[in-house]
């Protein structure tokens, strides 16, 4: 896609929406992502995995503005941060606020972290607070550094100001998997048009490099469309799905959601651009959005009236306030790790696939402190952040009302029993 002219590219042979040689319209991911946000399709860029698309990003503003500190958060994915590492950009962890489960704003500083070039907006579990997200980027803004959300949970919903307008400079959105929609493949990053009047040499490259991604193999092509029934296959298989499934990912035949690489600070690829297979989806999914997020709303609401009491839970703030957001998923934080353990079995012994992102930090764990920083880490700075994540379980939400009460059923009775 051109971003001058909302123009996309022929097709190449492998199905690829490359966006070098734009002759037509905006990828029809991006018009849908545009008309949900109120936004301009000219500024959507499709890219294979979101990742890759905030790689693209880092690797941009290390270019434009030299090598420095992004401010990050240790209760995220360990996805989250490889483009930092990968741009070989320093990922520096800020505390998180018990009530958003983002960057705390209120004992966020940035000055005190040299060479800042970019403040990370995370909207965990697709818990988006307005508030705490225009005073993040408001610090963000203060010293020169970039605001990039993360919107990975809550694809087509971003912060915004009081006038209504986007608070991020770049915001990247996943059609991953275990995401908002069932694509499993995909992503787009959307640039705030604002950053071509701050940031002119930084705008231009940026959207230059976005609109320009080549295209996947022909092997990608061919494995993203057999996701879906390979992983239906290796799991009726039991314990030899388990072994096919890694043999296949060691040929190159299965796409992984994490790829052992993405737990030692790397990325499994160059950036790509997406493919017109995978933007038709996208496409499709998000016209369908609606009725997903309504019925994720339904069960966030069973949920909050079922366990907002229990004095056993705590829930954050911000997913019990105000209307029901539309939750990937719905944060629970038990009273330590054994409990919270215990609480994901009894879930799941009702049919409801509780899960515990993120236990381990950098979910699902690293294999390389250093490349982190971990090792360099003082955890002094981040005790709420170490809390949570010791007593973290999450609850699905894409599921029946009936199943919902049923889950809550048998974690309160487990609460009871202990």
């Amino acid at each position: 896609m051109n971003p001058r002219t909302g123009t996309t590219s022929t097709t190449s042979t492998n199905g690829a929406v490359s966006a070098a040689n734009a002759v037509g319209t905006a990828s029809a991911a991006c018009r849908a992502l545009a008309e949900r946000t109120g936004t301009n399709a000219r500024d959507w860029y499709p890219v294979f995995k979101a990742r890759y698309g905030m790689l693209v990003a880092f690797e941009t503003l290390a270019e434009q503005r030299g090598r420095g500190a992004v401010a990050t958060q240790l209760f995220t994915c360990c996805t989250a941060v490889d483009p930092i590492v990968t741009a070989e950009l320093i990922p520096v962890y800020a505390d998180v606020d018990a009530d958003t489960l983002a960057i705390d704003p209120n004992r966020f500083d940035p000055k005190a972290i040299a060479d800042l070039r970019a403040v990370m907006l995370q909207h965990t579990f697709g818990l988006v607070d307005e508030l705490s997200s225009a005073a993040l980027a408001e610090r963000a803004h203060a010293v020169g550094a970039l605001v990039m959300e993360d919107c990975a949970h809550c694809v087509g919903r971003m912060a915004r100001d009081e006038r209504g307008l986007p608070l991020a400079d770049i915001s990247i959105h996943s059609f991953g998997v275990e995401k908002m929609l069932p694509t499993r493949f995909g992503g787009a990053v959307w640039i705030n048009p604002r950053l071509a009047a701050d940031a002119p040499a930084l705008d231009r490259q940026l959207r230059s490099r976005l609109a320009s991604l080549p295209a996947p193999d022909g092997r990608l092509d061919v494995v993203t469309k057999l996701y879906v029934n390979q992983n239906r296959v290796f799991s009726r298989l039991g314990g030899l799905g388990g072994s096919l499934r890694r043999t296949f990912t060691r040929l190159g035949w299965y796409e992984p959601p994490i790829a052992d690489v993405e737990q030692r600070g790397g990325l499994a690829y160059r950036p790509f651009a997406s493919t017109a297979w995978i933007d038709g989806k996208a496409a499709a999914a998000l016209h369908d959005l609606d009725g997903n997020e309504d019925s994720r709303r339904a069960i966030v609401g069973v949920y909050r009236r079922r366990l907002a009491d229990c004095a056993a839970l705590e829930i954050p703030g911000v997913a019990l306030d105000g209307p029901a957001q539309p939750l990937l998923r719905f944060p629970l934080f038990a009273a330590d790790t054994a409990t919270a353990d215990r609480l994901i079995e009894a879930s799941r012994s009702v049919g409801g696939y509780a899960e515990r992102w993120y236990r381990p930090e950098l979910f699902p764990g690293v294999t390389d402190e250093h490349a982190y920083g971990l090792d360099r880490l003082d955890r002094g700075t981040v005790p709420v952040s170490d809390d949570l994540v010791a007593r973290a379980l999450c609850l699905p939400t894409e599921l029946s009302e009936q199943r919902a009460e049923a889950i809550c059923d048998a974690l309160l009775e487990s609460l009871d029993r202990h």
